[in-house]
């Protein structure tokens, strides 16, 4: 297990269950970060991200510290700075927990993506940046060997699209939408069932190869209306019921589990 930088080394453990792989649990995350706290951070974030500690998962400060080979110190920060990125959701009597995503907060997200996220896009395109790293993350993304891979992937496309706006805050803001929106996917994850032609994931890479497509051509208005409507579309095959449902409007869904 490679552990935190500058911290001695773990002594065994055995997580309870659900077991999390401690090989994918630090896997790049925490190689090469000056800070320990920042280190014990990304590598709790990647875990949750790639849904190793899944929505509900208690994360307890000595059992945390002593997988990471730290004290608790870092971790009851970074345990603190996932909080407030709605990430992780902390109570005073019960510890830690990893955030459960509901409905209506899955609704205000993709809402807020779908006001701010194309419009950055647009911007991007009117910039005029290089899209080798929106490729190199498409590439990463149809290679991947498994779901969690393809999702990180994923991300990495969409920061590549907005990151070249030229508004550091909106570019902070989508990032945390961002972690948010992985979160969700986490907790939406599902197979497709056997009878759909082409499988979900299949549907978002055109997307996205559509996408890139238009913003390399410097189609700002086509490749931001792209965008939106691959955004309401992952919405709504994973939170109306219906995998092959059109793209709509989070705003006017009802309310139902997915």
């Amino acid at each position: 297990m490679m552990p935190v930088p500058g911290a001695s080394a773990p002594q065994p453990f055995v997580p309870e269950t659900p077991a999390v792989s401690r090989s994918a649990f630090l896997t790049a995350a925490a190689g090469a970060l000056p800070s320990r706290t920042v280190a014990v951070l990304e590598a709790i974030k990647h875990a949750i991200l790639t849904g190793e500690l899944r929505p509900g998962r208690a994360l307890v400060e000595t059992d945390l510290a002593e997988m990471l080979g730290v004290s608790k110190t870092p971790v009851r920060e970074a345990l603190k700075t996932l909080a407030g990125a709605g990430l992780v959701t902390m109570n005073p009597y019960k510890g830690a927990v990893v955030r459960v995503v509901d409905d209506e907060q899955a609704r205000h997200v993709y809402d807020a993506r779908l006001l701010i996220e194309p419009e950055a896009l647009a911007r991007a395109v009117a910039a005029g940046p290089g899209w080798q790293p929106a490729r190199t993350a498409l590439a990463r993304a149809a290679s991947a060997c498994d779901q969690a891979e393809r999702s990180l992937a994923n991300r990495d496309f969409h920061r590549a699209l907005y990151v070249g706006c030229g508004n550091p805050l909106l570019v902070r803001m989508l990032d945390d939408l961002r972690d948010a929106t992985a979160l969700i996917a986490v907790a939406s994850w599902q197979q497709d069932p056997p009878d759909i032609a082409m499988p979900s994931w299949e549907r978002e890479a055109a997307e996205h190869q559509a996408i890139l497509a238009a913003a390399e051509q410097g189609d700002a208005s086509r490749a931001a209306g792209l965008l939106r409507t691959h955004i309401a579309a992952f919405f709504d095959r994973n939170f109306t019921g219906d995998p092959q449902a059109p793209h709509g409007d989070p705003r006017a869904l009802h309310k139902e589990n997915p």
